[in-house]
C-alpha cells in the first residue's frame, strides 16, 4: 500500500509540473526531433523549379507566445547535407561557385525580435551564409500540443546578398536572386 501510494505522489508531482503555469515572461526551451522535420529550399534553374532539403540541421529554440521579448531561436545548418535529388547539381551547389562548403561549412540563424501577427508570428534574426551576415525575417505558425509544439514557416531571401552564386552562376538570367525556404519543426521539450 505504502509503494502505491508513493507512485500515486510522484504521478500527481509530475501531472504538477506539467500542467503548472509558467512564469511571466517565461519561454519553454524546445529542441529538434530530426526526423519528423524538415528545413528546406525552393530555387528555380533554367526556368524549373526544384525542391532542396537539408538533412542536417540543429535548433535551439526558446519560445512562449506571451513572452516574445524573451523567446529566441538558434539554428545551425549543415550545408553540405544540401539533397536535391540531382546529384550533378548538388555537387555544384556544395562548390565554391555555390555554397563553398570547404571554408563556409555553415549557415547560421539567430532572432532578435518577434511579433504577433494575424497569421501567426514574425520575427527578424541575422543569418550568416558564406561569410556574409544579413537580416533575414521569417514568418512561421507555432502550435503546442502535450508532447512538445510545431514550428512552421517560411522566409524569403536573395543569395546573392551573402555572394551564394559565383562565376558562372552569378548570373541572374538561369538562377534567380529570390530563393524562398521553409521549415516545419518536431519540437520536443528539453528536460
Amino acid at each position: 500500500m505504502m509503494r502505491f501510494a508513493a507512485i500515486s505522489v510522484a504521478i500527481l508531482a509530475a501531472a504538477a509540473v506539467a500542467t503548472a503555469p509558467r512564469a511571466a515572461g517565461a519561454v519553454a526551451s524546445y529542441a529538434v526531433d530530426p526526423a519528423p522535420s524538415r528545413l528546406e529550399f525552393v530555387g528555380v534553374q533554367a526556368g524549373a523549379e526544384f525542391k532542396a532539403t537539408f538533412h542536417k540541421f540543429s535548433a535551439a529554440i526558446d519560445f512562449a507566445p506571451d513572452a516574445l521579448a524573451n523567446s529566441h531561436f538558434d539554428v545551425q545548418i549543415d550545408l553540405n547535407s544540401v539533397d536535391s535529388m540531382d546529384k550533378d547539381r548538388d555537387k555544384t551547389m556544395r562548390g565554391s561557385d555555390i555554397f563553398d562548403v570547404a571554408h563556409f561549412p555553415t549557415a547560421h540563424y539567430v532572432t532578435r525580435s518577434f511579433t504577433k501577427t494575424a497569421a501567426g508570428y514574425s520575427a527578424v534574426g541575422a543569418l550568416t551564409m558564406h561569410g556574409v551576415t544579413k537580416d533575414v525575417p521569417i514568418d512561421f505558425q507555432f502550435v503546442t500540443s502535450p508532447g512538445g509544439a510545431k514550428l512552421e514557416g517560411t522566409a524569403k531571401l536573395k543569395r546573392l546578398d551573402f555572394g551564394v552564386g559565383q562565376g558562372d552562376w552569378k548570373s541572374t538570367e538561369w538562377v534567380p536572386d529570390a530563393v524562398k525556404v521553409a521549415f516545419s519543426l518536431v519540437l520536443k521539450p528539453k528536460p
